[in-house]
C-alpha cells in the first residue's frame, strides 16, 4: 500500500513553498474528485499531499464585463448562482452537466481545469469563452489563455510548483450561448460535448461566433472553419446547418472502447447544430 505525507497549509504562500520544495513528488488536493480516483488506481504515487481547502481561493466576483472565479469555487456555486445566471449563463448550464450532486458539491473549478480531461465540461467552456487563468508559484505569477493552457490528454502548461488560483471570464450579456453533450449515462463524461457562443449585430448578422468541442481530441478544440462560415452571415437554419457540417468535416475524432470514430463524427454535426441553434436564438433575443 502506498503511503504519503498529508499537509494542510493555512496560507497560499505556505502551499506554494511546499510545492516548490517537493516538486513533482507533491500533489495538490482541492475537491478530490479527480485526484482520489487517480490515487485509487495507482496512476499517481505522490510523496506528499498538499490540501488546499483551508485557503481563501473561492468565490465569484462580477465586475462590469469581467467575472473572476476563485480556483476553489465549487461546481455547485456555478450551478446555483443567480448573479452568474445573468452575467454568463453558460457557466451554470455546463456545471449542471458535471457528474452528480456529490461531485458538483465537492469538485472545484481549479481542480477540473488542472485535471484537463478533454471531455470535461469546464475546460471546454473556458476555451469557448476565451477565459484566462492565473497561475501562481513561489517565484511569481503568470496569466495563460485557456486555449493555451491545455496541451494534451490530461496535460497542461501547469508546472509542478504552480497552482491555478483564479479564472477570469468575460461576461456574455448581449450574446447567446449554449452547451450540448451526449453521454452513455447521466453524469458520465461526454462522448462529444460542444459549447457555442454567438452574437449578432443590428442587421441581424453574426459578428462573433465560437464553436468549441470536447471529447473529439486530446484537448478542447475550436472549429474555426465553422466560425468563419457564420461570421458576417445571417444565422439562418441553413447557415447553422452548414457550419455544423463544416465542423464535422474539419474534426477527426478517434474511436475508443465506448464509441466509434464514425459515431463521434456524427455527433459533432448533430450536437453542433443543436448548440448553435439555441445560441443563435438567445443572441437574437438579446440583440
Amino acid at each position: 500500500m502506498h503511503s504519503f505525507e498529508y499537509v494542510a497549509p493555512e496560507t497560499l504562500d505556505e502551499a506554494l513553498a511546499l510545492l516548490a520544495e517537493h516538486g513533482s513528488e507533491a500533489k495538490a488536493l482541492a475537491g478530490g474528485q479527480s485526484l482520489i480516483p487517480v490515487l485509487n488506481y495507482r496512476l499517481a504515487r505522490p510523496r506528499i499531499i498538499v490540501d488546499l481547502n483551508g485557503l481563501r481561493l473561492g468565490g465569484v466576483r462580477v465586475e462590469g464585463e469581467q467575472i473572476a472565479l476563485g480556483a476553489l469555487t465549487r461546481h455547485c456555486v456555478l450551478e446555483e448562482s443567480a448573479e452568474l445566471a445573468g452575467a454568463c449563463p453558460i457557466l451554470g448550464e455546463a456545471a449542471r452537466l458535471i457528474g452528480n450532486v456529490r461531485v458538483r458539491t465537492l469538485g472545484t473549478i481549479g481542480g477540473s481545469l488542472a485535471h484537463a480531461d478533454p471531455a470535461g465540461e469546464l475546460p471546454l467552456v473556458m476555451v469557448a469563452l476565451g477565459a484566462s487563468l492565473t497561475l501562481r508559484r513561489a517565484r511569481g505569477v503568470r496569466r495563460v489563455a485557456a486555449a493555451d493552457f491545455f496541451t494534451g490528454y490530461l496535460t497542461t502548461v501547469l508546472e509542478p510548483d504552480e497552482l491555478v488560483t483564479e479564472v477570469e471570464v468575460p461576461a456574455t450579456r448581449g450574446k447567446g450561448t449554449a452547451v450540448e453533450e451526449l453521454a452513455r449515462r447521466v453524469g458520465d463524461f461526454a462522448m462529444v460535448a460542444v459549447a457555442a457562443v454567438v452574437s449578432v449585430d443590428r442587421r441581424g448578422r453574426v459578428d462573433e461566433a465560437c464553436l468549441a468541442y470536447g471529447g473529439v481530441g486530446p484537448r478542447p478544440l475550436r472549429a474555426r472553419s465553422s466560425e468563419d462560415a457564420l461570421i458576417g452571415q445571417e444565422p439562418t437554419a441553413e447557415r447553422v446547418a452548414l457550419a455544423a457540417r463544416t465542423a464535422r468535416a474539419s474534426l477527426q475524432p478517434q474511436s475508443d472502447a465506448f464509441v466509434s470514430a464514425a459515431y463521434r463524427s456524427l455527433l459533432v454535426e448533430v450536437l453542433g447544430r443543436r448548440a448553435l441553434t439555441r445560441a443563435v436564438s438567445r443572441a437574437l433575443e438579446a440583440a
